[in-house]
């Protein structure tokens, strides 16, 4: 049976700030994001199979996608822990701001692995990420490739 990629594109928005940065992007400040997240995999053959010619069903594949990711990271402010902005993040944690602490400077680059660990072990052990890319704007983004990870 022949290899099949599906995608399935989810949008979100996303503040962020790059501590020790030398440009504008040290200052907290938003993207409207994009996620394209595709998945390979054979179509399942069984005809009695309620998923009969599926490689994956895309509400199943939404499902992983906003429960591991977009759920975390949708009009959340994402800052490195490791910094002093973790002291911004905890004084607007306290006061019921949505932050995401990650140990990771929060480029494009850093935020999609991170997505990629989120998603690559909830899918169903046939199908496999294949690729993931991150729009921050219309025209930059980042790629994910799971042939290119060792």
């Amino acid at each position: 049976m022949a290899k099949i990629r599906l995608t399935k594109i989810f949008h979100f928005d996303t503040g962020h700030a790059l501590s020790g940065y030398d440009g504008k992007c040290r200052n907290v400040h938003g993207h409207s994001y994009t996620l394209e997240v595709t998945v390979i995999g054979e179509p399942i053959t069984d005809s009695t199979h309620v998923k009969f010619g599926m490689v994956i069903d895309f509400g199943d594949l939404k499902e992983i996608v906003k429960k591991h990711v977009i759920n975390d990271y949708d009009h959340a402010l994402v800052l490195n822990k490791n910094t002093s902005y973790k002291e911004i993040g905890d004084f607007l944690k306290e006061r019921g701001h949505h932050i995401l602490s990650v140990d990771f400077q929060p480029t494009g680059e850093m935020m999609i692995q991170d997505m990629a660990k989120r998603i690559a072990p909830h899918l169903p052990e046939n199908i496999k990420l294949h690729h993931l890319r991150l729009y921050e704007t219309g025209t930059s983004y980042a790629e994910w490739f799971a042939d290119d990870q060792n």
